[in-house]
């Protein structure tokens, strides 16, 4: 019995799902843990543990996973870890956890099955295999990374047909109608108490802190500074929706005027101006560098009314700090704007490359182009002839109204993706062309920039720079990084 007890090797399963249309597609928690159920029985192993999670109810699940992997390490014996497929493991292939599991079978320590896609990871697989399996994890990523795409292209239309993606807004309440459809409207007591606190502020006469304590009193509120700066400057309340950055219509009813809106943002601007002395002071590095040992910000200092200096404000407690001219920084940085400095040749090379590759693109564009505007020009066209048929008494009311939006909706998502398509392109080219221009003369620019355009180039290239005892350290966005990079290796920049 003993002997035979050894022979049957232990197995967890494990189910994961990441998206509301896995649990619709054969996917779901408990068809996964079912397969792996049968699958285990089929080759005999003994279940030691099941573990399943829902990644589309919350983002961070990592707690999870690592949870798992604390238990296979845990192991003394060699055991199975089953997932459905190979994208259950992960859609990330640089996951440190993924190479952990994938080091640990080849190492004979555990094996790695996916029933689904008729996959084993053990230590006999051959190259080929290994090969296949690097395959089916980018595979997945690159499926992760295709959900994510459609997800955002799905939500920048809905913004563009004028719906919000969200929660509502304070004001507003999310409702579900009859036909099951989404709607937002707005909330009939939080409706008011927007509109009160922005005729309020409008009048001048109501900080935001007065607002506070009106709302306390009259309405038991109790909202911090942040919340009542938030919803007075939150568009959708006349009309508009914010996201990343840019501005939408909506199609949603409206608690105030934009005339309203805009004067008082014209009242808070005039709130937020600080009118202290040193405030227009030309100081080129001030709140640009902090101090590496306390994290301070490094604040400028005339001596003499002749040189600048720069020190700790030693905020913190008293250290030992620095002070160093302005002009020594300005040395270390002109330094790093000749790193980064291109030869004519290479941008020139570089540039006719990106340009071919840009014309290449085009052409394909064209023809994208082309199918994309003789669709759209197809449901413009229905349009017009469902106009007519509507006159002629051909076609309800209602049956117009039902198409006409169906066919707008397919006239606006081409819009979209032909939008996307130009843009996409021109702006890889142009930034890609602005970004080398500019370094092939960045040191001379800098040099003799005046301050506030030595300030711009900066902030373009830098993040993180701190002060550490007399030497500036920085490190550079992307793509500046890189370029830096490929300076300090001439040959590896040609190749």
């Amino acid at each position: 019995m003993g002997k035979n007890k050894v022979l049957i090797m232990e197995a967890i399963i494990i189910a994961r799902v990441s998206t509301e249309e896995q649990k619709d597609a054969g996917n779901s928690l408990p068809a996964q843990i079912a397969r792996l159920e049968g699958y285990c029985q089929k080759k005999g192993y003994e279940i030691i543990k099941k573990f399943s999670f829902d990644e589309s109810a919350y983002k961070d699940q990592r707690e999870d996973f690592d949870e798992i992997l604390d238990f296979v390490i845990g192991q003394k014996e060699k055991m199975v870890v089953c997932f459905d497929k190979v994208d259950r493991l992960s859609r990330n292939v640089f996951d440190v956890r993924v190479a952990t599991l994938y080091e640990k079978a080849l190492r004979d320590e555990v094996e790695l099955h996916f029933p689904s896609d008729g996959q084993v990871i053990n230590s006999q697989i051959s190259a080929v295999e290994k090969f296949q399996f690097g395959i089916s994890l980018g595979l997945a990523k690159y499926f992760s990374d295709a959900i994510s795409d459609n997800v955002k292209r799905a939500q920048e239309q809905m913004l563009r047909s004028g719906q919000w993606i969200g929660k509502a807004p304070y004001g507003y309440k999310n409702i579900t109608l009859e036909n099951e459809k989404k709607d937002i409207v707005p909330d009939e007591f939080e409706s008011k108490i927007v509109l009160k606190m922005y005729e309020w502020y409008s009048s001048g006469a109501f900080s935001m802190r007065l607002i506070r304590e009106k709302l306390k009193a009259d309405y038991n509120l109790n909202f911090s500074n942040s919340y009542v700066d938030f919803i007075l400057k939150q568009p959708f309340y006349y009309g508009e929706m914010l996201s990343k950055g840019k501005l939408y219509s909506h199609k949603y009813q409206t608690i105030i005027s934009k005339e309203l809106f805009d004067k008082v943002q014209q009242i808070k601007a005039g709130y937020n101006k600080k009118h202290f002395k040193f405030a227009g002071l030309p100081y080129m590095y001030r709140g640009l560098i902090r101090c590496a040992d306390c994290g301070c910000m490094i604040t400028p200092e005339k001596a003499k009314d002749k040189y600048v200096y720069y020190h700790c404000t030693q905020y913190k407690g008293k250290h030992n700090a620095e002070w160093l001219r302005e002009e020594d920084i300005t040395e270390q940085f002109g330094k790093l704007f000749k790193k980064l400095q291109l030869p004519e040749g290479v941008v020139d090379e570089t540039i006719e490359t990106l340009r071919n590759v840009h014309l290449g693109k085009s052409e394909f564009g064209e023809e994208q182009v082309k199918k994309l505007s003789e669709e759209k020009e197809k449901y413009a066209k229905r349009i017009e002839e469902m106009y007519l048929d509507r006159l002629d008494g051909r076609i309800t009311a209602d049956g117009y109204d039902k198409m006409y939006k169906a066919f707008k909706l397919k006239i606006d998502e081409i819009d979209t993706k032909l939008f996307n398509l130009q843009k996409a392109e021109d702006d890889y080219y142009l930034t890609s062309e602005y970004i080398l221009r500019l370094l092939q003369n960045a040191y001379n620019l800098f040099v003799s920039s005046e301050i506030e355009e030595k300030r711009q180039l900066l902030k373009l290239i830098l993040q993180n720079s701190v002060l550490d005892g007399r030497l500036v350290k920085y490190s550079l966005l992307k793509p500046f990084d890189a370029i830096l990079n490929y300076t300090d290796n001439p040959t590896g920049l040609r190749s």
